[in-house]
This record gives structure tokens, C-alpha cells and sequence, in this order.
């Protein structure tokens, strides 16, 4: 099973609390490592976590300073745990944009776990569903213009090669804290199916208990996938 995860509310849950927006991000990032174990001890394969967008650039100056520090804490002393527990850590994103310090933890970390073949963990850094749709698009066009690709070849299974997440299943279930009901630009062309779960909690009160409840709920959809179950037949007015 694949979960994503919006994690939002982290600085609302601080301001709340009178307590600096910074505070609400490291509370955050400590309930990632809780959340995260939990998902290993359910047995769930892959988890893509949307750390921060393209969008996240736009945030007041000293707010993204902070979480450009921990980041680099979590990627020097925390993640590489990682490695022991055999998590295989992918960085989805353009990671361009971040300081060099953060760019090579992340090619380390990277290259630390790629042999791990255990739970997927994917960290969406600096990542935007548009942003990865056009640059599949891009890397299309020049595997095009170089004959490595005929027009004819072009089709979702190629298209999907060509995404962060080539060879990966689809996200099953996407859930999104802090009363959100949108998907913000995360994961556009893998969450075409993915059933959606928002809860009213912000993030750093998301707990063991909320997961159950999520993936307790995400076993009663029946997931049709736009066809019809077997032996089930349309109603007259209602909507396949």
C-alpha cells in the first residue's frame, strides 16, 4: 500500500499557541519520525511525504530560513537512521534551488539507502504535480528530438517513466491534516485514483490513532476505478 501525506497545519498549530511558527514546523518534523514508524509496523510499503513545495519558496524569509535548518538537521542526524531500519529514502523535486549542504545530505542519504529493500519513503522537496508533469513533458520532447522515443510510443505507461516516481505504484490513499480539503499540488498525475481522507487535527497532533482511523475507513471505499463492480448493474439516472 502507498500513503501520501499533506502535512499541514504545522505553523497554525503553534500560532495557536502563541509559540513561534518554527516551533510548529520541528514539532511537526518530530510527529514525521512517530507517524513514519507506524506505517512500518503496519506493514505499509511506500510513503511519499510533501515536505515542501514549489510554493513554499513564497513564505516570509525568516520562516523558510528555519525550515532550511531543519531540514539540514533531520538530513545529517536523523534520516540516516533511516539506513538501519532499511527504509529506502527518494527525494522527489528539484533540489536545485536549496543550498549546497542540503543538496549533497540529500544525495548522501540517497545514496546510502539504495540498496534498503524495505518500506519506500518518498520526500517531496521543492515539489510541485505541475512542475513534474511539465518537466516529464520536456524530457519527452528531447528523448523525442534525439530519436529515442516515437510519437506513437507516446502513452500513460510511457508518460509515467518520466515521473519522480517511475516504478512506484500509484499513491492508495492521500490524507491531508489541519481541515484542508484540496490537494495543494501534490502527486496530480499519480493521485488520478487515490482515495482522499482530511482530517481537522494540524499535523503535530496527528497520532498512531488518527492513522488507524484512516486506513480503517479507506478499507470501506470500493474502488471501481470508473468501471462497474462484477454483477452490478446501472440504475437509471445514476451516476457511473
Amino acid at each position: 500500500m502507498h500513503i501520501g501525506f499533506i502535512l499541514d497545519g504545522n505553523g497554525r498549530w503553534a500560532s495557536s499557541r502563541s509559540l513561534p511558527r518554527s516551533v510548529g514546523h520541528k514539532k511537526g518534523a518530530e510527529n514525521v519520525e512517530t507517524i513514519l514508524k507506524s506505517c512500518r509496523d503496519f506493514g505499509i510499503s511506500n510513503v511519499t511525504l510533501y515536505a515542501f513545495s514549489t510554493e513554499n519558496w513564497n513564505r516570509p524569509v525568516f520562516e523558510v530560513k528555519a525550515l532550511m535548518k531543519l531540514f539540514h538537521y533531520y538530513l545529517k542526524k536523523k534520516l540516516t537512521l533511516l539506513y538501519q531500519e532499511n527504509v529506502k529514502v527518494i527525494i522527489i523535486g528539484d533540489i536545485r534551488p536549496f543550498p549546497k549542504v542540503i543538496k549533497d545530505y540529500i544525495k548522501n542519504l540517497e545514496e546510502l539507502t539504495k540498496n534498503n529493500d524495505g518500506m519506500i519513503l518518498n520526500l517531496a522537496m521543492n515539489y510541485g504535480g505541475r512542475s513534474e508533469i511539465v518537466r516529464a513533458t520536456r524530457e519527452i520532447v528531447k528523448a523525442f528530438s534525439d530519436g529515442e522515443v516515437r510519437l506513437r510510443d507516446v502513452d500513460e505507461k510511457l508518460f509515467a517513466k518520466y515521473l519522480y516516481t517511475h516504478g512506484q505504484s500509484d499513491p492508495d490513499l492521500i490524507i491531508r491534516t489541519a481541515g484542508e480539503k484540496r490537494l495543494s499540488n501534490f502527486l496530480l498525475w499519480q493521485s488520478a485514483y487515490s482515495e482522499l481522507y482530511f482530517v481537522e487535527k494540524s499535523w503535530p497532533e496527528f497520532n498512531q490513532i488518527d492513522l488507524i482511523d484512516a486506513l480503517n475507513e479507506f478499507k470501506l471505499r470500493r474502488r471501481k476505478y470508473g468501471s462497474l463492480e462484477k454483477n452490478e448493474k446501472p440504475k437509471r439516472n445514476q451516476v457511473i
